[in-house]
């Protein structure tokens, strides 16, 4: 059964340290079920619950998904900025951009900082991409995974061979927060872990909290575990079918009910036989936790996904109005370069002529002359991005990637009703 057992801790820490952190002594540290095959029954109301989310999030796959996928990556920078170790430091979404328009071409006047979150960003979908894609997930591929989001921390690399914890001590368990399970159980349950990714014993998103909270518990990696179990909440959605275009912030609510979400994770680390009534009722108080997060998020993206669309109804009109006093017919032919483009701005929302043409497969000259054409309609705006060549930004996209990212950083997920609580980039200004 799950149980908190005693160990002791012999410090190595020499004189010059606080007495504090070379305390030796007794500790805590939590022995962890196995979750394959677990018996968990969820409560009837909570289960009604996830149906409910689990249709609603079904439902984002739908018209407009392909603008909210191209929309939600940015708001992953979060794990990206994490990923890159810069605290405090936001980039903002179209420096973030221009820095993804970087990585096939020249592009001058963009921070480090913006490079640095683009490429993260860029590993993190390629290594998730690799986990929803694979016939079974194996516990090489989590560590693969965890070695591909901490790419210049080679120390870290591995599951770890030694004791870690969760608190304000660099030297001593003793007093900590969490201290998770002895480091020879690792392998085993992580095995255990792998085996119950693959299977389907319960609803997507039940599956997904299990994970999450299980993988957190073990904390198999001496860094990086957070990025690793925030990227498998996608893992597990993707590959049961639940998100298919769009990614869901479920990990950006839970950054914000911080004080909720280490709650729940506690309530699941009970000291109870699996599949008992105790155990049941610590294992459904992190469900609900982590199925409110998810409702949220579905909320979020469905608010994203109207103003989506309200704005792809303004370019419209824009642009016809445009066509229309210039003499043109009011609406571009739907296999015209034109066309095209503005069908797909949510998802490049910074462009050049260069990109435009591969991405649409059309010659350069018909690639400037869509971008102009929007250019004159007022639905781009040029930035000169090196010598003899330009970029073209939808700045209203970023601005609602900026609003949205806003909102999932406030506590109320509103911004008029409480400002962020994190580094977010600055409001946009309004011209």
């Amino acid at each position: 059964m799950a149980t908190w057992e005693e160990a002791h801790w012999e410090s190595s820490v020499d004189s010059g340290t606080p007495k504090a952190e070379r305390q030796a002594g007794a500790y805590h540290r939590y022995a962890p079920d196995f979750v394959d095959g677990i018996g968990l029954a969820v409560d009837g109301d909570l289960s009604r619950i996830v149906s409910r989310v689990e249709r609603n999030i079904r439902a984002l796959n739908g018209p407009g998904a392909e603008g909210l996928a191209g929309i939600a990556r940015f708001l992953l920078r979060s794990e990206a900025i994490a990923s890159s170790r810069i605290e405090g430091i936001a980039p903002s979404a179209q420096q973030v951009a221009l820095a993804e328009l970087g990585q096939s071409e020249t592009v001058r006047g963009v921070s480090e900082q913006a490079k640095l979150v683009a490429n993260n960003m860029t590993i993190v979908r390629e290594a998730t991409t690799k986990l929803v894609e694979a016939e079974a997930v194996t516990v090489q591929d989590v560590v693969e995974l965890h070695r591909s989001l901490m790419p210049d921390e080679p120390r870290h690399h591995g599951l770890r061979e030694v004791q870690n914890w969760i608190g304000v001590s660099r030297w001593t368990p003793i007093g900590a927060a969490f201290v998770p399970p002895d480091p020879a159980m690792v392998p085993g349950l992580m095995g255990d872990l792998t085996k119950y990714l693959n299977g389907a014993a319960h609803s997507p998103l039940i599956q997904a909290a299990v994970v999450h909270a299980h993988f957190e518990t073990i904390h198999p990696f001496t860094d990086g575990n957070g990025r690793v179990g925030r990227a498998l909440i996608h893992t597990v959605l993707a590959r049961r079918g639940l998100t298919e275009d769009a990614v869901l912030p479920i990990s950006l609510v839970l950054a914000t009910l911080r004080d909720r979400y280490v709650s729940g994770l506690s309530s699941f680390r009970h000291a109870s036989p699996a599949g008992s009534p105790e155990a049941n009722r610590a294992t459904n108080a992190w469900l609900e936790t982590f199925v409110g997060a998810a409702e949220i998020a579905v909320e979020q993206s469905e608010s994203l996904v109207r103003q989506i669309e309200a704005l792809r109804g303004e370019w419209t009109e824009r642009l016809t109005s445009h066509r229309t006093a210039t003499g043109m017919r009011p609406v571009p032919r739907a296999d015209s370069a034109t066309a095209r483009l503005l069908a797909q701005l949510t998802e490049a929302p910074v462009v050049s002529a260069t990109t435009l043409a591969k991405i649409l497969g059309v010659s350069y000259p018909a690639a400037s002359g869509a971008l102009d054409e929007l250019r004159q309609a007022g639905i781009l705006i040029p930035r000169s991005i090196e010598r003899g060549a330009t970029a073209y930004i939808a700045r209203e996209v970023l601005d609602l990637v900026t609003f949205s990212e806003r909102a999932l950083a406030s506590t109320q997920f509103d911004t008029l009703a409480a400002q962020p609580d994190r580094p977010v980039p600055a409001r946009p200004r309004r011209n």
